[in-house]
């Protein structure tokens, strides 16, 4: 039986996001709160779209861990949450200016999400998984660190692909080098990875797109995903590359755009039964390449119209309609 399932490890909590934009968090008076956190927005993307996704992690045994599993249940991701009472759930406060960008404050020190061991994750959640997917966030500390990689490398050796998200977020770490250091060491576990133009700039100190995509190819993965924000995206493969344009739309919250655009993409590789084996000559192949990243532009975009990450997160038949039916 062929695999189907996305599986995503790593943060979840909540977002604290305003009920309007422009002001900054000093000021905000009323927040909406939201389900969150990127690898658990990727299982939310997946699964919204009508595919199969499961989310590994660590809440807190308090109401907000409650919401949350609560809330992937909605989402129609299979919660494989460990409850803890060493720490609360993470929290996020966001602050929307006027074109939908974000500022965030992050209570975490630690969160729940930080305390996941090796131990804890069961190879009954990885072994049916077609992709697993991680970030960097849990990476920063242990021992969720050296968990996030032990799963990588069960679930590469059960035959999944492996998508990597570098998704810097600089607040959290200790410092930019030690961050820089640690999102590059682990290139060599993923397939597949997915980083944003800025993020190519602080990894590689503001090389350009292709060359940083050149150097990060060279560590081991078959293909980089650049996003360009509204202009669309590049996938880079050993053999060359292909530029999609982005979808318009008019942004509310930026929040979970990257992830709605990677659940979007993983749903396509995972619905089409690319394997980690096939997947750079799969993305070499422009008809395919580009029917796939401007589905998952076309779910980043729609991502942005409405506030928060997962409840914004459209399902498959408002990514069609979008893109005139020709998805």
């Amino acid at each position: 039986m062929e695999k189907k399932m996305v599986v995503c490890l790593g943060e979840l909590l909540i977002d604290f996001v305003p009920q309007s934009n422009g002001l900054p968090l000093s000021q905000v008076d009323t927040f909406h709160r939201a389900a969150g956190g990127a690898p658990a927005n990727v299982a939310a993307a997946v699964a919204k779209l009508g595919g199969r996704s499961r989310f590994i992690g660590k809440v807190g045994r308090d109401p907000f861990g409650d919401y949350l599993h609560t809330a992937l249940g909605e989402a129609g991701v299979e919660p494989a949450l460990v409850a803890t009472d060493e720490a609360r759930t993470g929290l996020a406060f966001v602050s929307l200016r006027e074109d939908g960008e974000r500022d965030f404050v992050f209570f975490r020190n630690p969160a729940a999400d930080m305390l996941l061991r090796k131990d804890e994750v069961e190879d009954a959640w990885l072994q049916d998984a077609a992709i697993f997917h991680f970030g960097s966030v849990s990476l920063i500390a242990e021992p969720c660190r050296t968990a996030t990689l032990d799963a990588a490398r069960r679930a590469r050796a059960f035959g999944a692909l492996v998508s990597y998200d570098p998704n810097v977020r600089l607040p959290l770490w200790a410092n930019a080098d030690f961050a820089r250091r640690t999102i590059l060491d682990q290139l060599p576990s993923a397939d597949l990875v997915k980083v944003s133009e800025d993020e190519i700039g602080f990894l590689y100190g503001g090389v350009s797109i292709e060359e940083g995509a050149r150097l990060m190819l060279g560590l081991g993965p078959s293909c980089v995903v650049v996003t360009l924000g509204a202009a669309g995206c590049r996938v880079f493969t050993q053999t060359g590359d292909v530029t999609v344009p982005g979808v318009r739309v008019e942004p509310v919250d930026t929040t979970g755009a990257g992830d709605g655009f990677v659940g979007g993409l993983l749903w396509g590789l995972a619905d089409a039964g690319v394997q980690a084996a096939s997947l750079g000559e799969a993305l070499a192949d422009p008809t395919f390449a580009v029917d796939a990243l401007r589905f998952a532009n076309a779910v980043g975009a729609l991502a942005t119209t409405k506030r928060g990450a997962i409840p914004a997160l459209p399902t498959r038949s408002e990514v069609v309609e979008k893109l005139g039916g020709e998805a």
